[in-house]
């Protein structure tokens, strides 16, 4: 780590050196953006003779590392990033943090600000600037997600551990439900899955603080959520659950960032972060939980059960419900305990019927979330629907802990979705008179002939899983479309795109699509008037939209009939307009040599576009579709022409998948869909133009005329995908590429542009 004594220069070059400035540019999932972002500050740097080293921390793995050496030397350092960027090793150096996108759409202006940007100090927040960064989620969202994704791993393997140890080494006893035998193996593989099971809250709760206020937030974070879990702490008979782990979470992590805005002497601010804070934050939220929190918590316990109590006389259709809402609200907290000890505590009375109740509705919430990612797909990550199918193995086994990390992840689409599910079981079990002799619930008591009235037990799991699954999907897709139609239009000085989150939807509307070459018009205008001059001259048929949507397709005999026309010009004409003998000779031969040379244009071997993925047959020059959907299925249909694509809707449906977490339009008029699927058999890339471009959802505003889509195998999916985003994402920020790409003729001239990309 470099720590310069004195003060770093303002980025003046007054001695006669050469300003030399750093940067780093990152994106979550390190794809396109973060190429684009480094293309575009090191063009910038070099027209203003500046130094720059750009440092990409892409999925690929961080590439032109900057050393000591080159942190030592630098004049200023700019961190464009939407991700976590370690800043430690720039103390002493003044430093620009911004959104990714700025680093796209404003490089000049970073390399301007940057000379009079605030020397970065030991002890600062490592949190990336969202000044100008364009992000569309907001931090307590991406908190959430965080302690949500370290939180998951705990949730499957307690979960599935504790389902496996009921189903091979359980036993139904009326005094203990679903019994294990002590000192048994089983009892051991239960006792594991139990810890995992105690962890996933405090992990939850730690992981949410972390994300806010950074390491120091990570251990009062944890010791909240444990006690908040933990009721006997504060005289509860249930712990506070997921929601309590939401609320030290966020409460661990604001604390900290307000203790850290503290002053202190220069000799205490080394233990700060790793003493004091931790120490002081953990005993305050602690003892805020426990006198102040988890006070109202007991008492709602306490009330709850009188409540019920006085409701056993009551319609088993509206207790039924009742009961259903309350398991399902809040998976293994206060409420859902009230209910099922209710429940439990009336089995030694001889009332089953109420713990009938309460068994139809555990198993809802975990199925009817799994079900979910299984009907919607593209609605869910690839880590979400991992666990929606250990959701549904947990569903079978009444463990109703299993929705808990898409209830913590969309608490307001996923919580109202169970209740209804909850209520509908509930009450189906009610009015069937549905029975259940131990304190547990789900398939498995009814396996195990716990549960009288078996087929109407599963009719209600059945139908209650049902309403859940299809509520979350249409309360997550409304979710997620007005989100993505509240996302602001970028002005000129907005920031543009970004990489997606954990969790997120692309936008989707329709647009116009018809000739390929009027895309042309749109990008020369918003490039630089050299790219503009460096465009091909065009005939009168090619400047008429009209005549360019007609003739593509035929565009290079138009060439050679222009040509031809030429020819005659220069051979000259007799009087009267009649060409002359000798001009018609000239003629001839001319043509004669043309059509030799494109008969050996014809036996050339096609040049090796990207490796050789990208051919003439996945080159189309006038796309069709005219909204982003359809753009996709179009593009696979153009990659299943080389015979590579086994599956198409498979291709298709994982590649809308990808656009569900995130918009591939990167701005620009660009976008790169991509999909990492053994619906094909070996990496493919096409290209397709279209001439009024598609609407992608980029948050520069502009619709799509240069689509890409890129198809990898799993097994290949390695590094090579990201590889070819890389290099297109690099190439496509030069405006002349771009002018040239969008006036070429037909899929040949096409394939000749993008040779060039190395």
């Amino acid at each position: 780590m470099t720590s310069p004594a004195g003060p770093p220069p303002t980025g003046g070059d007054s001695d006669g050196q050469r300003l030399k400035l750093l940067a780093v540019t990152a994106c979550p999932t390190g794809i396109a953006h973060t190429y684009m972002a480094a293309e575009k500050l090191a063009q910038a740097a070099a027209s203003r003779g500046i130094d720059m080293k750009v440092e990409t921390q892409g999925s690929i793995g961080a590439e032109n590392v900057l050393d000591d050496n080159d942190v030592s030397t630098a004049d200023g350092i700019i961190v464009a990033a939407d991700k976590d960027v370690d800043l430690s090793r720039f103390v002493g150096k003044r430093v620009l943090t911004v959104g990714v996108a700025e680093g796209i759409h404003h490089p000049e202006r970073l390399i301007e600000r940057v000379r009079s940007a605030p020397v970065h100090r030991a002890g600062t927040a490592r949190d990336v600037s969202a000044s100008g960064g364009g992000k569309k989620r907001s931090v307590g969202y991406k908190a959430l997600m965080n302690g949500v994704s370290y939180m998951i791993p705990f949730v499957v393997v307690g979960g599935l551990l504790i389902a496996i140890s009921l189903s091979l080494g359980g036993h139904t006893d009326p005094s203990g439900g679903l019994v294990i035998p002590k000192d048994s193996f089983w009892m051991d593989i239960n006792n594991i899955g139990v810890i995992g099971f105690t962890l996933m809250v405090p992990i939850l709760s730690g992981y949410i603080a972390y994300a806010i206020g950074d390491r120091p937030a990570l251990v009062p974070g944890m010791i909240g959520g444990w006690i908040a879990n933990t009721g006997s702490l504060y005289d509860s008979k249930a712990g506070a659950g997921f929601i309590g782990a939401i609320v030290t979470g966020f409460l661990a992590g604001y604390l900290v960032l307000w203790i850290k805005k503290v002053k202190v002497p220069k000799f205490a601010q080394p233990i700060m972060p790793i003493i004091v804070i931790p120490i002081v934050a953990t005993t305050a939220l602690g003892l805020f939980f426990i006198y102040v929190i988890g006070k109202p918590i007991s008492w709602v316990f306490e009330h709850l059960t009188d409540w019920l109590s006085g409701m056993t006389g009551t319609s088993a259709i509206l207790l039924g419900t009742i009961l259903g809402l309350m398991i399902a609200f809040d998976m293994g907290g206060p409420v859902n305990k009230t209910a099922f000890l209710f429940g439990a505590g009336l089995i030694a009375t001889g009332n089953q019927t109420v713990m009938g109740m309460c068994a139809a509705a555990i198993p809802v919430m975990p199925l009817g979330q799994g079900l979910a990612t299984l009907i919607r797909k593209r609605l869910y990550t690839e880590q979400e629907r991992e666990t929606g199918l250990a959701s549904l193995f947990m569903g079978c086994f009444g463990i109703s802990e299993g929705a808990i990390p898409f209830a913590a992840a969309r608490p307001a689409q996923v919580i109202p979705a169970n209740m209804l599910g909850g209520a509908v079981a509930g009450a189906i079990a009610g009015v069937a008179g549905v029975e259940d002799a131990v304190p547990h619930g789900g398939p498995i008591v009814a396996v195990l002939g716990a549960v009288s009235g078996v087929p109407m037990f599963f009719v209600a799991v059945l139908i209650g899983a049902a309403v859940t699954a299809l509520t979350t999907v249409t309360l997550v897709d409304i979710s997620e479309r007005r989100r993505t139609s509240a996302a602001p239009v970028a002005g000129p000085d907005a920031a543009g795109p970004l990489e997606p989150e954990l969790v997120g939807v692309g936008a989707g509307a329709t647009a116009g699509g018809a000739a390929a070459a009027v895309v042309a018009q749109r990008v020369v205008a918003s490039s630089s008037t050299a790219a503009a001059e460096a465009a091909p001259a065009r005939t009168p048929a090619a400047t008429d939209p009209a005549a360019r949507t007609e003739r593509a397709p035929h565009a290079e005999p138009a060439a050679r009939v222009g040509h031809g026309a030429a020819a005659a010009a220069d051979g000259g004409t007799e009087a009267g307009g009649t060409p002359s003998a000798e001009a018609e000779g000239e003629a001839d031969t001319k043509a004669t040599a043309e059509s030799d040379a494109d008969a050996d244009a014809d036996a050339r071997p096609e040049r090796e576009v990207l490796s050789g993925y990208l051919t003439e047959q996945t080159v189309k020059v006038a796309l069709d579709a005219r909204d982003k959907e359809a753009a996709i299925r179009e593009m696979a249909a153009l990659l299943a022409r080389t015979g590579k694509v086994a599956d198409l809707d498979e291709l298709v449906a994982t590649a809308l998948r990808r656009e569900e977490q995130g918009t591939t339009g990167l701005g620009e008029e660009i976008a790169i869909p991509h999909a990492k699927t053994d619906a094909v058999t070996a990496p493919v890339v096409g290209f397709a133009r279209s001439a009024e471009g598609v609407e992608w959802g980029s948050l520069d505003g502009t619709k799509a005329g240069l689509v890409f889509m890129i198809a990898v195998p799993e097994a290949a999916a390695g590094d090579e995908h990201l590889r070819i985003l890389a290099l297109l994402s690099r190439k496509l920020m030069d405006p002349e590429f771009r002018a040239r790409l969008v006036a070429a003729p037909d899929e040949r001239a096409v394939l000749e542009v993008l040779s060039e990309i190395r």
